[in-house]
């Protein structure tokens, strides 16, 4: 058997991934970047580190429970860090790590198509919605 390098392991690694596949793990991940809380809170981050209350105002209509659920996933993801501060009140914030700033160009761009496009949006949703409502 013939010895591989660090870099042809990783590149047969990468090939192994495919996100068509229901049991590919880059599937899990594309459901976890692809919510809409990771988005925001993503984007949110890019600002420099938070509070998690300054975060919740930022977002608005997150409930404390997802926003909560969604920064621990990015947590285990190695997208965001948490630091604690030893204060009275504890301070806790949140921030990109190198990994979640590599994201970032990418949701960001997203958050700005989805912002520029949405007069368009509303259009072809108008006359779906007409086509259907006469059907």
């Amino acid at each position: 058997m013939p010895t591989r390098s660090a870099a042809q392991l990783r590149e047969e690694a990468a090939r192994e991934y495919d996100a068509f596949l229901a049991t590919c793990p880059a599937r899990q991940l594309l459901d976890r970047i692809s919510d809409k809380w990771v988005t925001l809170i993503v984007t949110a981050l890019a600002d420099g580190p938070q509070r998690y209350s300054e975060l919740s105002r930022k977002i608005a209509g997150v409930s404390q429970k997802m926003l909560t659920q969604t920064l621990r996933s990015l947590e285990r993801d190695g997208l965001v860090v948490r630091s604690v501060t030893p204060s009275v009140p504890v301070r806790v914030d949140y921030e990109l790590t190198a990994l979640g700033l590599t994201l970032m160009p990418l949701i960001g761009q997203i958050k700005s198509w989805a912002e520029c496009h949405m007069p368009e949006v509303n259009t072809a949703r108008s006359a779906y919605d007409d086509v259907s409502a006469s059907a």
